[in-house]
């Protein structure tokens, strides 16, 4: 059915924005793929986290040994600030897209190699100190993409649908996990326990590879930025990017009010909804992580889609009300998510089935001393409603006998799984779901948010900087932090140990949300180039 006008103007319009249509869909997949291989790069590491504890750190204390892990994986998120200076700097100057092509070979490289390092078994101490730098590199890459991708987006949009096209970035990084969790699943399924244990983790690793080279190549035959490209062309860029970011006071006030006022809540809501929730069930809920990753794949799937839509609904009512309103939502109903999420698989409270209890022992004696050996207990529970727990745990005996505590042999944890019902397992991605409600709630609209905030010639560093202090610094430190508040808590004897990790987000969301509803504007700001944007786009989608 053929399209009427009421005039020439008005199908010259409709062509325009057709031909604006076609070129904004292939930017935002030539920038969508490339960043959303980089955060499954960034991710796989999170993800194995469990595993790669038990490989690259001593194994006499697993708790210290999985608290190293994540204190590594926060590394990443920490130098994340300095690649948005350095990188961002290059973006203002040079272009986005070769500076956006440099930190994905980076990202895939350091990704690729942390696959192949040697387990401390084989080098010692060398171990994390390789997995330490190439983690580094990896945040530095990492600081320096998400800025260029969204100012290169954003830069081909159309004004009153900003943060619509923007948002299809914003999905990259569940993107990302959700695919970093499929492909762990796949390679775990297709391998014995004993095969991904002693080799397969790293094929998630060497994975990346070859994914970086497709992107590679489709993002060098990209384009740069009409908006950036015509600036350029007139001598209009910048000459020293952190200096008119930084040392301006205008501008540094809006750099402060963007960190403080929106991207530091947003990146503990973040994390929470993606990193700690897994961390959570699969640390705290001791349950199996091949379904842990199950239904955080399945909650991340149904909850993607949220992200553009809430992208664009803040086209349409603005950024800040949608931010803010996640913000609160996400500090009301943290608490009584995860205590809902811990009573779930609460052993206390269930009943053991009929001849549900299977118990195995073992003994091995130590060759120095014959009286001195150790006794491992095997324990198997099902419940009725289908719950089955498997524990395992020692009790040493020196030559005088058992260790006694409290009138009974003491009995050390060696590990401790729990699989979950079909219905428990709902319950749980339902909740999961929930968060990722709130990750698409202050995520969404947050690409839009900061290029507005700032004006061309030093949007991608100034953007860069608060977003990734806000994500790299207090989101990156979130599982760290909540992990070692919950162990204290448990250590202290508190009754509810298991939501101590909460007090890390709730309190800095807090902070975040008080700021930006006093500060933050509710109306969108335009670009300064809004007015030539159609113009410069539709020109160079015909050249």
């Amino acid at each position: 059915m053929s399209k009427t006008f009421n005039s020439q103007q008005e199908h010259d319009a409709y062509v325009a924005e057709k031909k604006q249509n076609k070129t904004i869909w292939g930017v935002i997949m030539a920038s969508s793929l490339g960043t959303l291989i980089e955060w499954y790069d960034f991710y796989i590491f999170g993800s194995l986290a469990v595993v790669l504890a038990t490989k690259f750190f001593p194994s006499d204390n697993p708790t210290a040994a999985f608290l190293s892990t994540l204190a590594t994986f926060a590394a990443g998120f920490v130098v994340r600030p300095f690649g948005a200076l350095f990188f961002g700097r290059l973006g203002d100057i040079i272009g986005r897209k070769y500076t956006f092509l440099v930190t994905l070979l980076i990202m895939g490289f350091s990704t690729f190699l942390i696959g192949c390092i040697p387990g401390y078994d084989s080098i010692g101490y060398a171990a994390p100190i390789l997995v330490l730098i190439l983690r580094l590199l990896q945040g530095l890459a990492l600081g320096g993409e998400y800025g260029g991708a969204a100012t290169y987006v954003a830069e081909y949009s159309q004004p009153h649908r900003r943060g619509y096209w923007t948002s299809w970035i914003q999905t990259t990084a569940t993107a990302g996990l959700f695919i970093s969790l499929i492909v762990i699943l796949v390679t775990k399924t297709s391998l014995s326990a004993e095969e991904f244990d002693s080799w397969g983790w790293r094929v998630p690793f060497w994975i990346s590879i070859l994914m970086v080279g497709v992107s590679y190549v489709i993002r060098r035959n990209m384009k740069e930025s009409p908006l950036f490209a015509q600036a350029k062309k007139e001598g209009k860029t910048s000459k020293n990017p952190l200096k008119e970011s930084f040392g301006n006071k205008f501008n540094f006030k809006f750099v402060l009010l963007a960190l403080f006022g929106a991207v530091m809540g947003q990146g503990v809501i973040w994390y929470t909804g993606q990193f700690y929730a897994m961390s959570f069930l699969q640390k705290v809920m001791n349950i199996d992580s091949a379904q842990v990753d199950t239904m955080m794949a399945l909650a991340l799937f149904i909850g993607t889609p949220l992200f553009v839509f809430f992208g664009w609904l803040s086209d349409k009512v603005g950024r800040k009300p949608i931010m803010m309103i996640g913000m609160l939502i996400a500090i009301l109903a943290y608490r009584p998510i995860y205590k809902a999420m811990y009573n779930s698989v609460k052993i206390e409270d269930k009943v053991l089935a009929k001849n549900g209890l299977t118990e195995k022992r073992t003994a091995k004696v130590h060759d120095k001393i014959a009286t001195d050996s150790t006794i491992t207990f095997h324990q198997e529970k099902i419940f009725v409603d289908g719950t089955l727990m498997k524990k395992d745990s020692i009790v040493h005996w020196a030559a005088t006998g058992p260790i006694i505590k409290e009138g009974k042999p003491e009995a050390a944890l060696i590990k401790e799984q729990i699989t979950v019902n079909p219905d428990t397992r709902w319950f749980l991605i339902f909740l999961i779901f929930i968060q990722v409600v709130f990750v698409t709630m202050v995520y969404g609209p947050i690409a839009a948010f900061l290029v507005e905030m700032f004006p061309l010639k030093i949007r991608y560093t100034s953007m860069s900087l608060p977003y990734h202090i806000g994500n790299g610094v207090f989101g990156g430190l979130l599982p760290a932090v909540a992990t070692y508040l919950v162990t204290s808590g448990k250590d202290a004897g508190h009754s509810e140990w298991y939501l101590e990790g909460l007090w890390y987000p709730i309190v800095v969301a807090g902070v975040c949300l008080v700021i930006g509803t006093l500060y933050l504007k509710t109306k969108n700001k335009s670009l300064a180039e809004d007015s030539i944007v159609e113009e410069i786009i539709v020109e160079n989608s015909d050249s």
